[in-house]
């Protein structure tokens, strides 16, 4: 019987490592590992936070067992996004994916805005979607959702920093710094309802996680031409 080939990453460490990699918008955590795995040869490949498929921008992807091994260090991180909020109507998802809930014709002054993202300051407590991973009960939130059933969530406190960029109505674009665990689904939610008009995300960038910037990262288009050449980026601090 024929043996199979040892994993690349028994022989040849030094393809392990984290690659940056900046998500495109339609595609998922998994194309991006099913990708990766063909391109590196090593199967164990993982990554520091997911994206929705709708969202762009930084992904740290794991590359071989050391670095998926320490995927909690990098999960801790802090985040940053550019969010863009379409104001006038909320969602069942708080985002663009979901169905319309709610609609309102009226238009937040540019001082109304700046009062209400500024309550979105510091330690805040968030409660967490019903369309989320999160687990209450053993069951994640999301299961519970598709089928029509909403339940209590506590809040959790969350640290945020967020920032108006521009607004004209109905778009809303902010810069959002927040610790681990915070929903920008629900700030656009959340915005929404303090201002008296419903809102939902529409568009989300992650830009930063931890030390990883944006600038740093690869197109995720590139991963799937033939003439990319897989290297991934070490830090001797792992």
């Amino acid at each position: 019987m024929r043996k199979k080939p040892l994993e690349k990453t028994m022989s040849d460490p030094k393809r392990e490592g984290i690659l940056l990699v900046d998500k495109e918008k339609g595609r998922t955590a998994f194309y991006l590992v099913k990708v990766l795995r063909k391109k590196s040869g090593i199967q164990k490949i993982g990554h520091a936070g997911i994206l929705d498929p709708f969202a762009t921008g930084v992904m740290v992807m794991l590359v071989g067992r050391p670095y998926t091994k320490i995927s909690d260090r990098f999960l801790k991180d802090d985040k940053e996004y550019i969010a863009t909020i379409r104001l006038g109507q909320a969602t069942d998802t708080y985002d663009c994916d979901g169905q319309i809930t709610e609609m309102s014709d009226h238009i937040p002054s540019f001082s109304d805005v700046e009062e209400a993202v500024s309550e979105f300051q510091g330690i805040i407590d968030q409660v967490p979607p019903m369309f989320s991973a999160k687990k209450v009960g053993g069951q994640k939130l999301y299961l519970l959702a598709r089928k029509g059933i909403e339940i209590e969530r506590k809040a959790v406190k969350v640290e945020v920093e967020t920032t108006t960029l521009d607004y004209s109505y109905p778009e809303l674009k902010i810069q959002v710094s927040c610790s681990k665990g915070t929903y920008i689904r629900s700030i656009a939610n959340d915005l929404g309802n303090k201002l008296g008009c419903y809102g939902h995300l529409t568009a989300l960038k992650r830009i930063r996680s931890g030390l990883f910037k944006i600038e740093d990262c690869i197109d995720a288009k590139s991963l799937s031409e033939p003439s990319f050449c897989y290297i991934p980026y070490l830090r001797k601090s792992v």
